[in-house]
């Protein structure tokens, strides 16, 4: 069976501090409505069919926050594997957008279970901005090496 594969992009801040924040968006559909620790997400999504990862991490960007990705110098942040066994390959850039403007696309599934209705849910329901030590608890577990990676990065210099 081929791996399942996944790519995105995690924006990050200053916190006007001397500390970052990374963008992270709550996964939507019912699964996931009650849930809040490991179910936070970096936007990404599966790529096409022949579409480059990177071209999938940008294209997925737009589809869950409905912005554009903002422009900077990409930071490979590698791969990480979550617990269901896909492989998300993440990029890293600097750059910041308000939550609120936030215009996730959707996704269709049949809600309830077994009740033969589809019903359109958002790919992500909110998004926001947090600050390291709680996007390690919000982030799904499969995940944080990416934000790890990042911090490592970040810790090396100036991005």
């Amino acid at each position: 069976m081929p791996t399942r594969r996944s790519a995105g992009i995690l924006l990050h801040r200053s916190d006007g501090r001397g500390g970052w924040e990374v963008l992270l968006g709550h996964m939507g559909g019912p699964s996931w409505a009650r849930r809040d620790e490991r179910a936070w997400s970096l936007p990404k999504g599966e790529p096409e069919p022949g579409e480059e990862l990177l071209a999938a991490a940008r294209r997925e960007f737009q589809e869950e926050l409905g912005l554009p990705v903002p422009a900077g110098d990409l930071l490979a942040l590698g791969e990480a594997r979550q617990s269901g066994g896909k492989v998300v390959t993440a990029w890293a850039v600097r750059g910041d957008l308000d939550p609120a403007a936030v215009r996730s696309g959707t996704f269709s599934m049949e809600w309830p279970p077994r009740s033969g209705r589809t019903s359109e849910f958002p790919e992500i329901d909110r998004a926001a901005w947090f600050a390291p030590d709680v996007a390690r608890r919000k982030l799904v577990a499969g995940q944080v090496p990416l934000l790890d990676r990042l911090l490592d990065l970040l810790a090396d210099g100036p991005q």
